[in-house]
């Protein structure tokens, strides 16, 4: 049995009264629960394990299995106001999303926080910043799965990249590359110095690139470059569906 601070990532009834639940905890990465009595009208769940909450879990862990128990949960920060528009819903359910693909159960405390963070954002911004707040939010997810591409170097030679150069980013090389390494790294987008910046900014945590508000093919750019990514080095060849959702708004 453990306690450990946790975000509900997604809910689906099961069975008559129960619920299981994927959660994004603090000392557990990110697991799979089932909310015994979930649905029963004086659940002891009450409204804590809406969407994207956070609260203290209490969890039953079977070190033989895929699905653990959720004894209690309470809650301590509900987000009701992502669900104010559209564009703050698909942007946190692509968050939780990527968790939800890309994490496990090795995934500890700095994850969690990071969503916490990102959520946060989405809720305190105003709307035109929150493509850029989710999209710094998601990289910042991406470093600390282990991803984060190389913007400052070449991802191949690691040669140091000027900071006007505009150069092409390779996904399967793992970032920006150099024109000498161009051809073998088979770049399909071309990275403007505004661009590669602004990442980097995004990836540094810092605070005036995550509430830019970017024009929106710049915006739809940034997404589909990053969802490229994601299916390069952490995909299964299923389609990111919440993230394909959120990019479709735009258009």
């Amino acid at each position: 049995m453990i306690q450990t601070e946790a975000i509900v990532l997604h809910g689906f009834d099961y069975r008559e009264t129960s619920r299981i639940v994927r959660l994004a905890t603090r000392d557990a990465g990110v697991v799979s629960v089932i909310a015994r009595g979930a649905k029963r009208p004086k659940s002891r769940f009450g409204l804590g394990l809406d969407l994207f909450t956070s609260g203290v879990a209490q969890l039953s862990i079977n070190p033989s299995r895929d699905l653990h128990t959720l004894t209690s949960f309470d809650a301590t920060r509900a987000r009701p106001a992502l669900a104010s528009s559209l564009q703050r819903f698909g942007a946190a359910a692509a968050l939780s999303e990527l968790c939800i693909r890309f994490a496990s159960e090795d995934a500890l405390g700095p994850l969690h926080d990071t969503l916490a963070h990102g959520l946060d954002a989405l809720v305190s911004v105003d709307e035109p910043s929150v493509p850029s707040q989710a999209l710094a939010a998601a990289w910042r997810l991406v470093g600390e799965l282990g991803f984060a591409p190389s913007l400052d170097a070449c991802a191949l030679c690691h040669r140091p990249i000027e900071a006007e150069e505009t150069v092409p980013f390779a996904h399967r090389a793992g970032g920006a590359v150099c024109r000498s390494c161009e051809l073998m790294a088979h770049a399909p987008r071309s990275l403007p110095p505004d661009a590669r910046r602004t990442l980097m900014q995004w990836a540094g945590d810092t605070e005036a690139a995550s509430t830019a508000v970017l024009d929106e093919p710049s915006i739809r750019a940034h997404q589909r470059l990053l969802r490229e990514f994601l299916e390069e080095h952490l995909g299964d060849g299923r389609p990111l569906r919440a993230w394909v959702a959120w990019e479709a708004l735009g258009r």
